[in-house]
């Protein structure tokens, strides 16, 4: 379970405060992989980042009983500065290891980045993000009761998309997700039930059809 408690998420302009979301109150289910919907703008990556714990609510409370992971995807988790190397042995010693060689090198062989691997973050293209924040993921992979995903699946060359796909698919069963993605197909392929995001609020929906026939009626013009 998730619960929302009162939540708001603003950024400050000029004009006032720009609401994500506004006075959210609800409960979402964790036993079944959920798509998050809504156009560019509406705030998916915002609540992606929110529930990953590197963004904060401007007002209310979140509460969880599941473990959640950090955000996989374009923008992930990664601290810019240090490398990803770096990244990957700070993460492992938070998470107890003392000896971080072994996810180390687990995370250098998924990401195939080479010479970068020890380069900072802050230079990799989307692609190399993308591929050192699925790869220390999947390094904790029993630490996590759901996977936070923001468009991973459609970033990288056509080998890493299938490799990323063919490890979501292999963990489908042990671990549930939480996903951003513009293609219909993909949220079908990954997903039970969806949050459709419509005005500053998350419309939560039992079956992911349900949520895409609710999105393009809101959102899809004709």
């Amino acid at each position: 379970m998730i619960r929302f408690n009162n939540v708001s998420k603003y950024y400050p302009t000029r004009k006032g405060r720009s609401y994500v979301l506004k006075d959210v109150n609800t409960e979402i289910p964790t036993d079944r992989s959920i798509g998050v919907l809504g156009p560019n703008g509406a705030g998916k990556s915002t609540l992606i980042r929110i529930l990953g714990g590197v963004d904060m609510v401007s007002k209310g409370s979140i509460e969880t009983d599941i473990n959640l992971s950090w955000p996989l995807g374009l923008q992930g988790g990664l601290q810019g500065t240090m490398s990803g190397r770096e990244n990957a042995q700070f993460v492992a010693r938070i998470h107890g290891f003392k000896n971080t060689a072994d996810i180390e090198r687990k995370v250098e062989e998924f990401a195939e980045i080479g010479a970068y691997f020890d380069e900072p973050t802050k230079t990799y293209s989307n692609g190399m993000r993308a591929r050192v924040t699925f790869g220390i993921t999947m390094a904790f992979d029993n630490n996590f009761d759901m996977l936070l995903i923001d468009e991973l699946t459609a970033v990288g060359d056509a080998t890493f998309r299938a490799k990323s796909e063919k490890i979501l698919k292999e963990k489908y069963n042990q671990t549930k997700i939480m996903m951003v993605n513009h293609s219909a197909d993909q949220l079908k392929k990954f997903c039970d039930s969806g949050l459709v995001l419509i005005d500053k609020k998350i419309h939560f929906f039992d079956e992911i059809d349900e949520a895409l026939k609710v999105y393009r009626e809101v959102y899809v013009r004709n």
